[in-house]
């Protein structure tokens, strides 16, 4: 597995290293040891979520914090997707970035987002399937978001704002000055 770093303090993409025959393919998806030894990180999960969604749905941005905080490993099992993360940290050095990258199934690529960033997804294609992995649990009362649209971020979710789909939950998530986070 190849680490690579984002623009973004702490937040990597993972390259796995994939073998191909007559058969079809394998790759390790993920190796703790390997991941803490390139990246310095803590990659121990504790949580496995799964969603699938049609063309133009649109995830995020959420986050849990405080010591709910989750750092995730995410990918796209079907389909394709636009992932984006934010840094939410106000004392990174990147506070306020964010960084997107398009997830496949045919470039089997990761995005490792450290906590306290926001996550969220665009689906690209006609349907997707989405995997994350946590290193805490999901705890209710420590969700935060922030607007997927927030001028101040000035995210690119490469779909048409008019053919998003939002849960009520993201359409009515305060801005990012509201510090939701």
């Amino acid at each position: 597995m190849k680490i690579k770093e984002t623009p973004l303090k702490d937040c990597y993409i993972i390259e796995p290293t994939i073998f191909e025959d007559d058969r079809g393919y394998f790759f390790e998806k993920f190796n703790e040891k390997k991941f803490e030894e390139l990246t310095g990180m803590n990659g121990h999960f504790v949580q496995d979520n799964i969603s699938k969604s049609s063309y133009g749905v649109l995830r995020g941005l959420h986050l849990q914090k405080g010591e709910h905080a989750q750092a995730k490993l995410v990918s796209c099992l079907e389909g394709k997707v636009w992932d984006v993360a934010v840094d939410l940290r106000e004392d990174s050095p990147t506070f306020g970035q964010w960084f997107g990258i398009e997830l496949t199934e045919e470039n089997k690529l990761q995005l490792y987002i450290p906590r306290g960033f926001g996550h969220g997804f665009s689906v690209l294609s006609e349907t997707a399937v989405f995997a994350y992995k946590c290193d805490n649990f999901y705890n209710k009362e420590s969700e935060g978001s922030v607007k997927y649209n927030d001028p101040e971020l000035n995210i690119d979710w490469k779909i048409e704002d008019k053919d998003a789909v939002l849960s009520e939950k993201d359409q009515n998530a305060p801005g990012f000055k509201e510090k939701n986070f």
